[in-house]
């Protein structure tokens, strides 16, 4: 599906299908915000040819998944990056990687599914910003992106820390197996946010370049997005190390325990040895042995097991292993 704004120059505005390409055409004063949707890819691919985009960007833009990035061409900008179809909880996010070619007065955005974003900024808040220029509503497209995982961060802190909370008390296999689970999904969202950090840093050095599709009147718009963006890497990391650390010490409270039980064991066996020796020895069935008519040598023999089992235990507790 093709849907397209059009605003004119007396910041009244059209909705509408492909027929307003031709008026924008018309009107060199008009700015136009085609977003393709769930579109044919061979279609979408002579579209897009039509309105001057490079070979090699279309094919990034109709690869299924591609790293997020920007680019600058001749007449238009392409950047590529993850936006988001359907939050979930838990950090659990299906992603939707968005096109957007960006020239003068065209904004042309593409993307396989709902755009969260696009459908949030296809209204009169959109119009606004394509007032503005192009270039600052996809800049606050990518921002509205960036504003849902935030939000999905902040939801995910809260419940982190009653994780951790609820650690000190005493973890367990299940709970280490749940913020593993956490530490792999942010390792995702880490790069992710990455890349996004690197198009936001790019941005930074196109406001002082020579194109004019960007300048220095977009560069609170670049700074906030760029901000955003690296708030959302910090956050990631931040949380990333908060888990890493409930995983360590889950594995050294685990390892205390495991040495503390051995060290029981061990001891126990350092006592036994010496009497399980001592009843081997005189339950051997020789015919000969010299303490075999000893009139009291069960007794003597109990008796010595019994002070050196006791002598064993008191020299341990000495030496504080019990």
């Amino acid at each position: 599906m093709i849907k397209c704004m059009l605003l004119k120059a007396d910041k009244t505005c059209i909705y509408g299908t492909e027929e307003l390409i031709d008026t924008w055409r018309a009107d060199s004063n008009t700015y136009l915000w085609i977003d393709i949707d769930s579109h044919d890819k061979e279609q979408e691919k002579l579209l897009l040819q039509e309105l001057g985009c490079h070979s090699l960007a279309i094919k990034d833009a109709q690869r299924d998944r591609h790293p997020p990035k920007i680019e600058l061409f001749k007449n238009y900008i392409f950047m590529l990056y993850r936006g988001i179809y359907q939050p979930k909880d838990d950090l659990l996010f299906e992603h939707l990687q968005i096109s957007m070619f960006v020239s003068n007065n065209i904004l042309i955005t593409s993307h396989a599914k709902d755009s969260l974003s696009i459908n949030s900024l296809f209204s009169a808040e959109g119009e606004g910003f394509l007032g503005k220029s192009p270039i600052t509503l996809a800049l606050r497209i990518f921002h509205y992106s960036c504003g849902i995982y935030l939000q999905k961060l902040f939801e995910f802190e809260e419940k982190l820390e009653a994780l951790e909370d609820k650690f000190q008390l005493g973890g367990d296999d299940k709970m280490m197996q749940e913020i593993t689970l956490y530490q792999s999904r942010l390792t995702k969202l880490k790069r992710t946010f990455s890349y996004h950090s690197n198009i936001g840093a790019e941005l930074k050095i196109l406001v002082t370049d020579e194109t004019t599709i960007i300048n220095q009147a977009d560069l609170h718009t670049v700074i906030d997005v760029h901000e955003r963006i690296e708030r959302l890497l910090s956050l990631s990391q931040m949380h990333y190390d908060i888990c890493s650390d409930l995983i360590n010490g889950y594995l050294s409270v685990t390892s205390h325990q495991l040495n503390a039980t051995m060290r029981v064991l061990t001891v126990i066996t350092a006592i036994f040895i010496p009497l399980g020796f001592l009843a081997g020895l005189y339950g051997m069935n020789f015919e000969y042995i010299p303490e075999l008519k000893v009139t009291h040598g069960y007794f003597y023999l109990l008796g010595f097991m019994g002070f050196l089992a006791t002598s064993l235990i008191l020299l341990f507790k000495k030496k504080k292993w019990l």
